[in-house]
């Protein structure tokens, strides 16, 4: 386990799903200053595939139940997967990659690696708890990010949709062409 460092906490890397990790992130909170929201970002799970290993959700809800985390931001998984809202912090268990070399990589094409969404978190200032959550979808094509087309946009709204439900939230599209995740 590594350290900050500096006067302030700043990254810490947590090296597994144990209890030590968990009070390492701890730390973090006990730092926080007023208006500080901590974003624990977790390099963890399968690269492809929708399945959310249950020790991914156990950690991620004890990191905002022990630990005072405000936003889990999960990524690995080189698409966007579910997003959970736990005591009113969001989990975002995968947030795909936002630019990357895969384009010549054959065999995932089902999953569309080459939409991405750009995340946008509205927290309240007094508690923290999320007003909202935006998603902006984009296209990778030859390193570059572009905005998706509203074909690509409402696939991976579907797409966000069907695997947010698990968690009771509905993805939409809004009226300015992004995603948002919507209250229960």
């Amino acid at each position: 386990m590594g350290a900050a460092t500096g006067d302030r906490p700043g990254v810490n890397f947590l090296n597994d799903f144990s209890v030590a990790a968990i009070d390492l992130a701890a730390g973090m909170a006990r730092e926080r200053r007023a208006d500080d929201i901590i974003v624990c970002s977790l390099h963890w799970g399968p690269n492809w595939g929708y399945n959310l290993p249950s020790h991914q959700g156990s950690f991620a809800r004890a990191l905002i139940d022990r630990a005072g985390i405000d936003i889990v931001f999960g990524h690995s998984s080189h698409h966007p997967k579910a997003i959970e809202v736990h005591r009113g912090r969001p989990i975002l268990y995968g947030c795909g990659d936002f630019l990357n070399d895969y384009e010549a990589i054959e065999g995932h094409e089902a999953y569309r690696p080459d939409l991405v969404l750009m995340y946008i978190a509205e927290l309240a200032a007094t508690d923290r708890s999320p007003v909202g959550l935006d998603m902006i979808p984009v296209r990778i094509r030859n390193f570059r990010l572009n905005r998706a087309t509203a074909e690509e946009t409402n696939w991976l709204a579907r797409r966000m949709d069907r695997e947010c439900r698990r968690f009771g939230r509905q993805v939409e599209v809004s009226d300015r062409g992004c995603l948002t995740l919507q209250q229960p």
